[in-house]
């Protein structure tokens, strides 16, 4: 009589596997399965895994699978300790001085005087190979998923006419990544592991284990600095240090290690892998060495404790623990044909952008998979998801896989809130807490501005607060300020969310630090108050005689991220009941500010004098900030002003990056735009091809992979959390004291429903809607309060308790 095993999959075509998957694993919401008919051969069709520290990215190989590990504290560098740049601050008044002189020339060399050292690279841990037997095998019914509602990967196949299968997933509760290999071959398992990783380490194997150890770079340089020649420089006495263990159980089979440090499993139907990790990372501060974590024996423990579970109370305690969290939302945009549905999901991708199909499942998909990313790379305190998540294969990745504060590290967390995930954005308030102390002296050094905090483009692990270029880069992308006062702004978000007064107290300093930081650094110009120098991150602006410059006095994104930075510390402050003399500080100084300007094509103006973009298309619309992710701009309160954002984004046009499409969804669904919000996210999912693939019908720029990642291109994970943030814009929108429902429904989802969206002033929302109307609307509070909800034409007014709820359809 055959297994479970063996009638499961014996034969069996994607389509039968989804349909006969349990009903909780298909709930009425949509499919949650991504699924492929082949193999991975790139990254981009790669399945990725991770339980908010250590993650694997699966290519699912029938000769040989290939798994490349990551670990999200694995980073070069140490502690941050050291200003680049001691006295650049002298430089500001110079540069002051060439702007009220009008020589932009002149202030574009100037702040090359104000910058730093680069940030630190991002790090690949390394791969565990596994090679099947040298025979030639002929392989049938190739299946490779990944189940989001589970977070469970599963490569199954026919070999010579046996059944195979291999399980994955990363566990957060064992802090392990568990894989089992299953067979129905007459032969058993015949496989061989072994790791290897592009940092310096060293591998044994002895008995049934797998154990590597190795380290990390004290200090590199990005990819795109060509200042040195070595990019990265090994120490073995210093830098982040790891020992990573890899351990096979596989009672029935025999186990065998030789001094190569390969483990060959011959036999028995069943082997369950374990792997670990641990980094001596033990803070932004501590130096990894000297001060670092006890990383071998916290490996060690690990794997014991994992060890003595079996495959199934592992993955019981995986699941539970990740349901926990994912099944707090539900969405259904509509049912997709099933003979669409049965198609890979790259095949899917590929036609629901060439041949426009209707594909809501998928549209939903893509929507869930945004929260399936942000649980599986959110998790480890004080360090956020990075600009890959926490998936990364190259020793020197694009951007150096860092945190870029001018939009990425912040897109990141924009669903975090709204999508029911308030605990994956605690790693960032974490994070924000570590910059102040670094941004301090960064404030001081580079902006002569005392006793207050501030951050540049780009920070690290450790915490990197000053502006980058080594003296040589561009002031376009080099020389921004604004990156304290954007990310404080998540303070007063998550606090909007959760109404936590006890997180409030804690990190309002932070928030403040950041807001006063803004106070400090505005000048007066013509009566009004700006800041200078400043740039609108990575855009240009052409001067009448044809410069194409950078460094600029009053740049509309620099005053809307200092509007909403000073309204959210003013609020903070009064919810605390403190401060009162900050507050009026603050509350004199707003209406002071350079009010926001409408340009001669009616664009809402970028620079302080109505200049051309040197790109008119560029990817950034970081002066559309105050209305989104901001809120002091919106179609209500400030119409003419959301006419000109409208205007500004029909200028930039569709084709742009996978970030920047995400965040244009967001601005649409805010100008209450359906139509558009709706053409933009279809945008967003347009079908990338694989970087590396080479083949004539490859298709580049910005878009969606095949495994459903962000293509900038390259890999960006920030589009896939913008874009999942802008469904939930264009089905609910929320302030402290309003919820408005469907505010920019598209007509392609006028029928659906979404269950636990969260929306400020501590309110869940379960909701159905037919025929752009909602039929269904229960509301609950977290802990107490009173809003007004719009929908349907009306407003209602409830007052809740906590914990309570009401149905008002």
């Amino acid at each position: 009589m055959k297994s479970n095993f063996a009638r499961r999959w014996k034969g069996a075509m994607i389509t039968a596997y989804i349909l006969s998957l349990p009903t909780s694993y298909l709930t009425a919401q949509e499919n949650l399965v991504l699924h492929y008919n082949r193999p991975a051969e790139f990254f981009e069709e790669a399945l990725v895994i991770g339980n908010g520290t250590m993650g694997a990215i699966l290519y699912g190989g029938t000769d040989k699978d290939v798994l490349y590990l990551n670990d999200i504290t694995l980073w070069t560098g140490e502690p941050d300790r050291k200003v680049t740049t001691p006295d650049a601050y002298k430089a500001i008044p110079e540069i002051r001085a060439l702007l009220d002189k009008e020589d932009y020339r002149g202030a574009d060399r100037a702040q090359r005087k104000v910058q730093g050292h680069y940030s630190e690279n991002y790090q690949p841990l390394g791969q565990l190979s596994i090679t099947y037997s040298a025979e030639p095998a002929k392989i049938s019914h190739y299946q490779r998923t990944l189940d989001i509602s589970r977070a469970m990967a599963r490569t199954a196949y026919q070999r010579n006419g046996a059944d195979f299968a291999c399980d994955y997933f990363a566990s957060a509760p064992d802090s392990v990544i568990v894989l089992r290999l299953q067979t129905e071959s007459a032969q058993g398992l015949q496989a061989t592991l072994s790791f290897n990783s592009l940092l310096p380490h060293a591998t044994t194997a002895n008995g049934n284990e797998i154990s590597a150890e190795g380290y990390a770079a004290y200090h590199s340089y990005p990819v795109y600095f060509d200042g040195v020649n070595n990019k990265h420089l090994y120490d073995p006495e210093r830098g982040t240090h790891f020992r990573t263990l890899i351990r096979v159980i596989a009672p029935q089979s025999e186990v065998k290690s030789f001094p190569s440090g390969e483990l060959k499993v011959k036999g028995g139907k069943e082997a369950l892998i374990l792997i670990a990790n641990v980094t001596s990372f033990n803070g932004f501060d501590k130096d990894p060495m000297k001060e670092g974590r006890d990383y071998r024996n916290l490996v060690t423990r690990r794997m014991e404790r994992a060890a003595q579970k079996t495959f199934e109370e592992l993955e019981n305690a995986h699941v539970t623990d990740y349901k926990s969290f994912f099944d707090r939302v539900g969405l259904c945009l509509g049912k997709t044909d099933q003979a669409i549905a049965a198609l890979p999901t790259d095949e899917q991708l590929l036609q629901y952008t060439d041949k426009s199909q209707r594909n809501p499942e998928l549209e939903a998909l893509y929507f869930q998979y945004g929260r399936y990313l942000l649980i599986s790379s959110s998790r480890t305190p004080g360090v956020p998801a990075n600009l890959q998540g926490l998936w990364n294969e190259r020793l020197l990745p694009p951007w150096s896989c860092n945190y870029t504060s001018n939009i990425n590290l912040e897109e990141n967390y924009w669903a975090a809130e709204t999508a029911n995930l308030s605990e994956m954005h605690r790693p960032l308030m974490d994070f924000i807490a570590n910059l102040q102390h670094t941004g301090e002296e960064s404030a001081k050094a580079y902006y002569g501005v005392q006793k207050v905090w501030c951050l540049g483009q780009n920070t690290d692990i450790w915490a990197m607060t000053c502006p980058v270029g080594l003296n040589v880069g561009d002031p376009s992308w080099a020389c921004w300020t604004m990156g304290g006062a954007w990310l404080s702004t998540h303070i007063w978000e998550r606090y909007t969310f959760t109404q936590d007064k006890e997180f409030l107290q804690q990190y309002y300093p932070v928030l403040k630090g950041a807001a006063e930081f803004c106070l400090n650094w505005l000048i007066e110009k013509d009566g009004k108050l700006i800041t200078s120098p400043g740039t609108s991150p990575e855009n240009k602006f052409l001067t009448p005689d044809g410069y194409a410059g950078a460094t600029s006095y009053g740049c509309t994104s620099d005053l809307a991220m200092t509007r909403e930075c000073l309204i959210d510390a003013a609020k903070a402050a009064e919810a605390l009941g403190t401060d009162k003399t900050f507050r009026k500080q603050i509350e004199k100084t707003l209406p002071r500010l350079l009010p926001y300007q409408v340009g001669k094509k009616g664009n809402l103006q970028e620079w302080f004098h109505d200049w051309e973009d040197q790109e008119p298309q560029h990817r950034h619309q970081s002066h559309l900030f105050g209305l989104y992710p901001g809120h002091h701009l919106s179609v209500k309160e400030t119409p003419e002003l959301a006419k000109a954002c409208a205007c500004t984004l029909e200028i930039k046009g569709d084709n742009t990056t996978g970030w920047s499409t995400g965040w244009r969804v967001n601005l649409y669904a805010r100008l209450q735009d359906s139509k558009n919000a709706y053409h933009i996210y279809r945008r967003l999912l347009r079908y990338v091809s694989p970087d590396g693939y080479k083949g004539k019908d490859a298709r580049r720029g910005g878009g969606t992979y095949p495994n459903l990642l962000d293509a900038h291109s390259p890999f960006q994970i920030d589009g896939n959390f913008g874009g999942c943030a802008g469904v939930i814009e264009m089905l609910m929108q929320s302030s402290e004291n309003s919820i408005t429902l469907l505010p920019a429904l598209p007509e392609e989802w006028k029928d659906g429903s979404v269950k636990g969206i969260c929306a400020r002033g501590g309110f869940i929302v379960d909701m159905e809607w037919k025929d752009n109307k909602v039929t269904s609307l229960y509301i609950q509070s977290r802990k107490g309060g009173k809003t007004k909800v719009c929908f349907n034409g009306k407003v209602k007014n409830i007052t809740l308790k906590g914990g309570k709820g009401i149905k008002l359809l």
